[in-house]
């Protein structure tokens, strides 16, 4: 049986949303650790971290790093990775690109906010036009981004793109099969209740208080 399950990181979202939409999506419970910036900047924590880094992440005696290989840990655990090689392939392109578009978010966020936002904007809808083209090409848009069957991927997209909705409301109008898919993922109950929770809403996305 796997966990119980603790997450260590930072009282924001960040890198941990998605495990934790996956998590509850999938009737799963789990603790928070959290860690104040004051008890990170001590560094003893982060000395002990394997790669100087949260989150962190606990199934049970398994200590893992690495957000994306924590959404892999727990799409393997609980059946979330394609019914075959080749959809498990093709849910790795999705989630590398979403990962791709995470650090450009990230490097907006923290280092060019306030210079850099309008052309991120302007930018946004062909970022975002590859999940659509995926979406057309896997029963006209109306399933899940591979296959018929949610996956980690869907979890780390849904998450991401919602986090743009609220940078840029309006960056989903050349995407309908996208606009479409984030409404009908986040409609599904458990995880409408727990995007509808304090422990989701009362957590800001970043910790500089930029979104």
């Amino acid at each position: 049986m796997p966990g119980p399950f603790t997450i260590t990181y930072f009282p924001v979202r960040g890198r941990c949303e998605a495990m934790r939409m996956l998590l509850a999506d999938q009737g799963q419970e789990w603790q928070e650790d959290v860690v104040t910036i004051d008890l990170w900047q001590k560094g003893e924590l982060k000395k002990s971290c394997l790669f100087g880094q949260l989150p962190k992440f606990q199934d049970g005696d398994l200590t893992l790093y690495q957000s994306n290989a924590i959404l892999r840990h727990l799409a393997r655990t609980y059946g979330l990775y394609g019914k075959d090689q080749r959809e498990a392939g093709l849910l790795d392109m999705v989630n590398d690109g979403v990962e791709d578009l995470r650090l450009k978010y990230a490097q907006l966020i923290y280092q060019n906010y306030e210079n850099g936002k309008v052309a991120y904007v302007e930018a946004l809808p062909g970022h975002l036009r590859p999940f659509e083209t995926l979406l057309s090409q896997n029963r006209a848009g109306q399933a899940f981004i591979v296959g018929d069957k949610i996956s980690f991927a869907d979890y780390n997209l849904v998450e991401l793109v919602r986090n743009h909705l609220v940078l840029a409301p309006g960056c989903l109008a050349s995407c309908p099969l996208l606009a479409a898919y984030v409404e009908r993922v986040s409609a599904r109950p458990r995880l409408h209740t727990y995007l509808q929770s304090a422990a989701h809403r009362d957590r800001p996305i970043n910790g500089n208080g930029k979104q």
